[in-house]
């Protein structure tokens, strides 16, 4: 189960850049994310009502999931979004690729959990196989102040994500599911978006044409609705720090399909990264061996 879980996130997070991009024109971004998840939260609250499965939940509960949306489904949102314009994509991938670190070091901090050495051991390689990947754009990167505002918003934006990811464990340890409190945390992040481009003077256009509903309706049912649900379940089941390693697979599929739709060229540097990925992925899965017992205690 956790791996179809696994899998099924790294294949929808992967391909919903292709989305995000037919998203851009005439829909201001702020508002098309509150589109998403207010459309998300409501199919989600549906589902539950349909199926008698929404949980009732007291003012903390509904407090950590005001806390959530505003890490998972606004701010971070608006962060990576907000960098995308001075930085190149490779290197917003390469920052949002260290939650796998940010949240071992973060369930360490609030959970007391032990930091396992083969977590961050395959984090690191993934980080560096990532480098890889991207050489080609990150090398003419120039530094500058804009570079700078980039990397600070996109370390911003992984560091709401690995929040939300701890406040999710918080909730599940608690006995509430993903899908009650992302419904919830869903409409309270478009809410405050709402709020935020009406403070702005964002307009709330609408924009009719089959190419933007239908990237909607993509990033509504399989990015949100299914994509969060199956993510923060593995955040439940596995532990927040090994389920941010699907952060270092999205862009490996978002290649994989950039090179079959795009003409992307696998480079040898991108091919050695592919392992350095791959093989930071089998490390941060293994399973710690036991330590073998005294021969006293044997007896």
């Amino acid at each position: 189960m956790n791996l179809s879980l696994y899998l099924l996130t790294v294949l929808i997070w992967g391909t919903t850049w292709i989305a995000l991009k037919l998203q851009l024109g005439v829909v201001a971004i702020p508002v098309s994310i509150a589109y998403r998840f207010a459309l998300a939260g409501l199919v989600l609250f549906a589902i539950l009502l349909l199926t008698r499965r929404l949980q009732a939940m007291d003012r903390r509960g509904h407090l950590i999931c005001l806390a959530q949306g505003l890490c998972l489904f606004c701010v971070n949102f608006m962060c990576f979004l907000t960098a995308s314009q001075w930085i190149a994509s490779g290197l917003i991938a390469v920052v949002f690729s260290t939650a796998t670190l940010w949240n071992a070091l973060n369930a360490r901090l609030f959970f007391g959990q032990k930091i396992a050495g083969n977590v961050l051991g395959g984090g690191a390689m993934g980080l560096v196989g990532l480098g890889l990947l991207f050489w080609p754009e990150l090398s003419h990167h120039a530094a500058s102040r804009e570079t700078l505002y980039g990397l600070g918003l996109a370390l911003l934006g992984t560091l709401c994500f690995s929040a939300g990811n701890m406040l999710s464990s918080m909730q599940q340890k608690a006995g509430l599911k993903p899908m009650t409190t992302n419904a919830w945390g869903m409409l309270y992040g478009a809410g405050m978006l709402v709020l935020y481009c009406l403070f702005s003077g964002i307009p709330f256009a609408m924009d009719w044409s089959a190419r933007y509903l239908g990237s909607l309706m993509y990033l509504v049912i399989p990015g949100s609705v299914i994509g969060f649900t199956a993510y923060l379940t593995l955040v439940g089941r596995m532990g927040p720090e090994r389920a941010a390693y699907c952060t270092v697979l999205f862009p490996l599929v978002a290649l994989n399909v950039s090179a079959y739709a795009e003409g992307y060229q696998w480079t040898p540097p991108a091919l050695l990264g592919l392992l350095a990925v791959m093989a930071g992925n089998v490390l941060v899965f293994r399973k710690p061996r036991m330590p073998m017992p005294a021969l006293g205690a044997q007896r």
